[in-house]
């Protein structure tokens, strides 16, 4: 098996909360993401998986663990280094009303990156911003344009054209298409599909959506309350479920064929409890179906029944597939 290109061991974020509480809001995510595939993120608002998502490309800093990225341990290095690896490592943001900022053209907001890395003239500069432009589909004349001149689905264009200017080897992309409207986000997961092949590109996508995931990505990481709880290729996580909590995100997926057989919706009880006094044991226990006493005693921990593979169908659940389910 190759080594994966990044990798996240034990990584945690807690927030200070006043009265020297801690909002746990990422507590020991292990993932592994391979080159040239896309890692699907998903769970709840509140889950960690926008924290994940800084964390990787260093917006925050990490209370514990660490982010390693071909093969370096990104919180280790500095100077040139941790620039270069800054550099192969972009981010699309959620909202581009927010991410642009309204006072530059878009020649300098794509030109921003290559500008910070030095080494090139302006003519060259202009040169691979028209290029990559007209990757994301828009003309070369909206160089000279401002942000509030394009519609929300060209300026996420335009975010896309600024992740990928400096020809990174990783994009995270969080909830890149949550601020558009419906008819667009096609659009923009395509566009993404088809940079992720021309351009060789390794993705997290990090989204609420279950369907748009699992039509982007190779495998699904799913969250709940600041930790991962299963992991697997997209198939397996939407066609045999093990953790009872992927198995209610996926029973509230609208089904539009309307011939179908309707799945049996799970319906979860009470609310998310608060990062900053999580449950014993297994974080989803006061919520899941078949919670037992060892769940209040024991943390699962995330791993494969049938196989060491890395990459294997892994769920962190002391009932891992006990629950019968009928996509």
């Amino acid at each position: 098996m190759t080594e994966p290109l990044l990798t996240l061991r034990d990584l945690t974020k807690h927030f200070p909360s006043g009265a020297g509480k801690v909002v746990q809001a990422v507590d020991g995510v292990n993932l592994d993401v391979y080159e040239g595939e896309t890692l699907g993120l998903v769970g709840e608002s509140g889950c960690g998986k926008s924290t994940t998502a800084h964390l990787i490309v260093g917006l925050h800093q990490a209370s514990r663990g660490k982010v390693i990225f071909a093969g370096e341990d990104v919180a280790a290095l500095s100077g040139r280094a941790r620039q270069s690896i800054r550099h192969q490592m972009q981010y699309i943001f959620q909202d581009p009303n927010d991410s642009l900022d309204p006072r530059m053209r878009v020649r300098s907001i794509i030109g921003e990156g290559l500008v910070a890395r030095g080494g090139m003239s302006r003519a060259e500069r202009d040169a691979l911003i028209r290029e990559m432009l007209e990757k994301v589909g828009l003309p070369s004349d909206a160089m000279e344009r401002f942000p509030h001149e394009f519609s929300g689905g060209q300026r996420q264009r335009i975010g896309i054209a600024r992740a990928l200017v400096l020809r990174p080897r990783l994009v995270v992309a969080d909830e890149p298409i949550s601020a558009l409207d419906v008819s667009v986000q096609s659009q923009i997961l395509n566009l993404m599909g088809d940079l992720r092949r021309e351009l060789g590109l390794t993705y997290v996508f990090v989204a609420h959506n279950l369907a748009a995931v699992g039509y982007v990505s190779d495998r699904i990481a799913v969250m709940y309350l600041g930790r991962v709880v299963e992991i697997g290729e997209t198939a397996d996580i939407l066609n045999t479920p093990r953790h009872p909590y992927t198995q209610a995100l996926l029973s509230a997926i609208p089904d539009p064929d309307i011939g179908a057989a309707k799945k049996a919706r799970i319906v979860l009880q009470g609310d998310i409890p608060s990062p900053i006094d999580p449950p014993s044991g297994c974080r989803f226990r006061t919520r899941c179906p078949m919670a037992q006493q060892i769940c209040s005693e024991q943390v699962p921990m995330l791993g494969s029944h049938t196989s060491q593979d890395r990459r294997a169908h892994q769920t962190a659940c002391h009932f891992a597939g006990a629950m019968s389910w009928a996509p």
